[in-house]
This record gives structure tokens, C-alpha cells and sequence, in this order.
């Protein structure tokens, strides 16, 4: 990002860290789990590294904070900013927690692991022709691609309320979403304003942050920040 654009708006993803059912692979939805010890251990390391004054998410320059309502979400902005103001934040009403935000409803698939789901999906009649794909199909008993897409169009417009008045800098304006591994990819997809089933390679890990923004300081470029300098340490 050319100087210039240093100020430009960014919104933060936080997946939560490890659980049980991250570890299996299990596709985990609505099913509330905790925190693996190891999870917790992800999360606090991020922060350590990244969250608090003068870091690379600094709860001076933050507009608002989004959470899933799931627990393990949760517990993830508990560790996130416990010691870099998260009473401060809350106290300010700078954090919601949204249906908005919660994982993509698996329906029949929940606690199933992909080959397991495939095999379902087998039973029932379907992909004769191709595998399923959840970007393309979404999921029996639970959510479409296109339920998930309206949820997630609507959240970015709340985003875009917060940081079109301050695309060149002025008020705090950047935002962190925390909440879960396909919602955040899906996230992202919309973000870029592709359709879900565009066939966009993501990775994000238990505990990480991925990065968004907008080039040229311009609510009509929304982008992947895919790279970055951590902010200059300030001498005393």
C-alpha cells in the first residue's frame, strides 16, 4: 500500500483458534465448542504480536468490532483484547455480536467431516455429475450460497457506514470481524464483490488475521491487503 494510502480504512478477520472439531475437520456450525488449550495458546499469541497501541490492530483506530454469537468467537476476543482495551471498547458500545457473523449453517452436514458428506450427498441422489462444492451448493437442512451472501451483503454495508466518511483518515474507522473459517472466506469473496461459487484458493488459520482495504482510497476498489509493513516503533 503506497504511503499516501496509509490510512485507508481496513477490516481486521480474526478466526477463532483451535477446537476439538478443527482439529478432525469436522464441519462445525452451531455446535458450541470450546477452545482447545492450543487455541487459546494461537489467539494469544496473535495478540501479543499485533493487537494493542501502536500495533497493527490498535484499539485507538477502531471503529467497531463485529462477533459471531458462538462462544468459541467469543472466547477469541476475550484473548484478543484482554490486555489492549477490550473493557474501553465495550464500554464505548464499539462491539456487537451478529447472526451475521455466525458460521455458515451446515444443516444435515454439522459434525461431518467432507468424505462423510460426500457419501450423504450420495445416498440422497445428488452430484451424479459433479462433487459438491459449498460455494456452489450450500448444504441440505442448512444454508444456500445465496442465504449467506445476503447476510454478509448486509453486514458490509454497516462497514461501509463506518469508513466512507473516512477513507483519506480522520476518525478511527478500521473494523475487525472474529468469527469462523468458511463465513470469513465467504466474507471475503463478497468483499471483492464476487459471487460465492467464483473459484477464489483461501487459507486462514485457527487464531489468524487476514486483511482487507480499498485501493486508491475508494469505496468502488475494495481489496485484499496480501501484504504489509508492521508499524514503526516509536523511539523514546
Amino acid at each position: 500500500m503506497a504511503d499516501q494510502n496509509a490510512a485507508t480504512p481496513r477490516v481486521y478477520l480474526a478466526r477463532h483458534g483451535e477446537t476439538e472439531w478443527t482439529k478432525n475437520g469436522r464441519y462445525t456450525g452451531i455446535t458450541e465448542l470450546e477452545l482447545t488449550e492450543t487455541g487459546r495458546k494461537q489467539v494469544s499469541g496473535t495478540a501479543k504480536v499485533i493487537v494493542g497501541s501502536g500495533k497493527l490492530i490498535d484499539p485507538a483506530k477502531l471503529a467497531h468490532v463485529f462477533i459471531s454469537p458462538r462462544k468459541r468467537a467469543h472466547t477469541t476476543f476475550e484473548i484478543l483484547f484482554a490486555d489492549a482495551g477490550q473493557s474501553g471498547l465495550e464500554d464505548e458500545k464499539k462491539v456487537t455480536t451478529t447472526q451475521k457473523l455466525a458460521e455458515w449453517d451446515y444443516g444435515q452436514y454439522e459434525g461431518l467431516m467432507i468424505k462423510e458428506i460426500r457419501q450423504l450427498r450420495r445416498e440422497h441422489g445428488l452430484d451424479e455429475e459433479r462433487p459438491w462444492d459449498i460455494w456452489r451448493d450450500g448444504c441440505e437442512g442448512g444454508e444456500s450460497a445465496q442465504q449467506v451472501t445476503d447476510r454478509l451483503d448486509s453486514l458490509i454495508e454497516e462497514i461501509h457506514a463506518f469508513q466512507a466518511p473516512n477513507m483519506q483518515g480522520g476518525k478511527a474507522a478500521d473494523v475487525v470481524l472474529v468469527a469462523h473459517g468458511h463465513l470469513l472466506r465467504a466474507f471475503v469473496k463478497r468483499w471483492l464483490k464476487y459471487p460465492m461459487d467464483f473459484p477464489l484458493s483461501m487459507m486462514l488459520e485457527p487464531g489468524g488475521i487476514g486483511i482487507l482495504s480499498y485501493q486508491h482510497q475508494s469505496m468502488s476498489e475494495p481489496a485484499i491487503l496480501v501484504g504489509m509493513g508492521f508499524p514503526v516503533e516509536q523511539s523514546t
